[in-house]
């Protein structure tokens, strides 16, 4: 018994001081708006006096050893459930970890569970500024950014924000009615003299962020002027990067325009953009309703707004309303030019893009591809009537062809130019007509091909005779040559017989010394002739023979 007592009281003093009283606090939060940060928990003791301390590290990189925790400021000996620590973070892109305990005296709770945080991530957009004032029927509406008069600021490019408006009738059964603004803008489109209450909220897009809504603000609106002098109905017509304004004149009197534009990153700006409007060249002071303005546009990626002042003869003027202008939205794609021509059995279509080849705007910003419409047309009407179904193939090209044509047919094309990436499509071409060859003439074609080819081939045949008898490569020795004269020209011609005659009329009055040596040349000569074995045959033979004869009765 002795020794349980002993036990006892070695035991309570370690019970005081040690950690097994106090629960730890649960359910740790972390709130973050701008660089505003709340760090709150639940303690689910029913212990009384009792306060919390925090603890926090943070890490300049992903190595989480060897830092060392301290205390949290603004979280110390605390007595509500809640702490604000902001002026402890300053790296909002950092790693961190916080944790807390409940205290007593001397007794504390084990550590919570650790708390890890990336402060930007956490963080959320708070409530713009607003500043509200009604005039000639419309609210004009001014916004500051989140954290603009702040030291230390979370968002660092107040220029990435956006913001929308909500706006109500302030009455039991009003629609909500939400629209995007710009930092300085107007509310127009609204009843007058009638409150309406209001709340914007900033917006991070890219990066998927939705702020809080700023405190709601009411404001009565007043009744607009009527005013026959100011232009009305502006309207933008945009074709192949041609742009024109045109507006409504309801005034009776002489009247003056001036039209002006601002470009339309200077709304995106928080400073004050009224002094900031220019005039369009060669559309000041002028007394027609219409202005061309494609002088102004000179980018694409960015947009404009326009707005007509009129001024009548007592120098008094008035500003329409703006109208906004997106170059490649806003331009309307027109119609292409086609040609069309037949060449082996295909049809080849030739298109040139809209607005000329010239036109760089219309071929690489918008990507134009082209729809080709064809059809056979049987009623001899180029354009509209389609007598039988109407085919379409798409090409990225300016040049196409069409295949499997039918003769003696008329074809009929049109083109269209479309950009997907901003899916827009153009107007059509007007009708282009073709007539493919009719198959007699193909069959003629042939025909002329089979006979010509046998001609030409035996009329070169016997030209090559022809010149082969008359004009032969290969000649006769000189020696034949110069004996027969006429005799050996050509083996393809006969053997006269004159020659015989004129050899047997030779006078008797040469003597036999001289007939017996022409004898022996003459033999000595067609011994020559049969050995060389060309121009002999059974003709020449007998020839011969009777030459020989008739020399040797000369001698005798």
């Amino acid at each position: 018994m002795a020794a349980f007592l002993s036990c006892l009281l070695v035991a309570l003093p370690l019970r005081c001081a040690g950690q097994t009283n106090l629960r730890s606090p649960e359910d740790i939060q972390i709130y973050v708006v701008n660089t505003n940060f709340t760090l709150s928990w639940n303690y689910t003791g029913n212990d009384t006096n009792v306060t919390f301390s925090a603890e926090y590290r943070w890490f300049e990189d992903t190595e989480t050893n060897g830092m060392e925790w301290k205390g949290l400021p603004g979280c110390q000996n605390v007595t509500c459930t809640e702490c604000d620590f902001s002026s402890a973070i300053t790296e909002y892109y950092d790693k961190h970890h916080v944790r807390i305990r409940a205290e007593r005296r001397e007794e504390v709770s084990p550590w919570s569970s650790t708390f890890e945080m990336f402060p930007y991530f956490l963080a959320q957009i708070g409530p713009p500024g607003i500043a509200l004032q009604s005039m000639n029927g419309v609210i004009k509406i001014k916004v500051s950014p989140p954290e603009e008069n702040q030291v230390r600021k979370m968002w660092l490019t107040p220029l990435d924000f956006k913001y929308k408006v909500v706006l109500w009738e302030n009455s039991s059964n009003s629609e909500f009615r939400s629209q995007s603004i710009f930092p300085t803008d107007i509310i127009d489109d609204l009843a007058p003299d009638t409150t309406y209450c209001l709340k914007v909220q900033a917006t991070l897009p890219l990066e998927l962020r939705e702020g809080l809504f700023s405190p709601i603000r009411c404001i009565k609106t007043t009744r607009k002027v009527n005013d026959l002098l100011c232009a009305t109905n502006l309207r933008i017509l945009a074709l192949n990067m041609e742009f024109h304004l045109h507006w409504a004149n309801r005034y009776k009197q002489h009247v003056s325009y001036n039209v002006q534009y601002l470009i339309g990153y200077l709304k995106k700006l928080h400073d004050d953009y009224s002094v900031k409007w220019l005039n369009v060249h060669g559309c000041e002071n002028i007394t027609d309703t219409q202005c061309n303005f494609s002088s102004i546009i000179t980018t694409t990626s960015g947009s404009y707004y326009l707005r007509v002042q009129a001024i009548n003869e007592y120098n008094r003027s008035c500003l329409s309303n703006e109208v906004k202008v997106d170059p490649l939205i806003t331009n309307q794609i027109g119609p292409p030019r086609v040609k069309l021509d037949i060449s082996n059995a295909l049809l080849h279509i030739q298109i040139s893009p809209p607005g000329g080849s010239e036109s760089e705007v219309m071929r690489d910003y918008y990507d134009l591809s082209y729809r080709v419409l064809y059809w056979k047309n049987s009623s001899n009407n180029e354009f509209f009537l389609f007598q039988e179904e109407i085919k379409v193939k798409e090409i990225k090209q300016t040049i196409g062809s069409i295949s499997d044509l039918a003769p003696s047919t008329l074809y009929c094309v049109k083109v269209q130019a479309f950009s997907e990436a901003y899916n827009k499509s153009g107007h059509f071409s007007k009708g282009e007509c073709i007539k493919t060859p009719g198959a007699t003439f193909v069959i003629a074609l042939i025909a002329v091909f089979l006979v010509a080819v046998p001609l030409v081939f035996a009329l070169y045949q016997a030209y090559s005779k022809i010149k082969y008898v008359f004009f032969p490569s290969c000649q006769p020795p000189l020696n034949i040559e110069g004996f027969g004269g006429q005799l050996f020209s050509s083996p393809y011609l006969l053997t006269a017989e004159e020659p015989i005659e004129n050899c047997s009329v030779i006078e008797t009055i040469i003597t036999e010394e001289v007939n017996q040596i022409v004898f022996k040349d003459y033999k000595h000569s067609k011994q020559s002739s049969r050995d060389s074995g060309n121009y002999s045959n059974d003709d020449n033979t007998s020839g011969s023979k009777v030459s020989e004869e008739m020399l040797e009765k000369e001698t005798v």
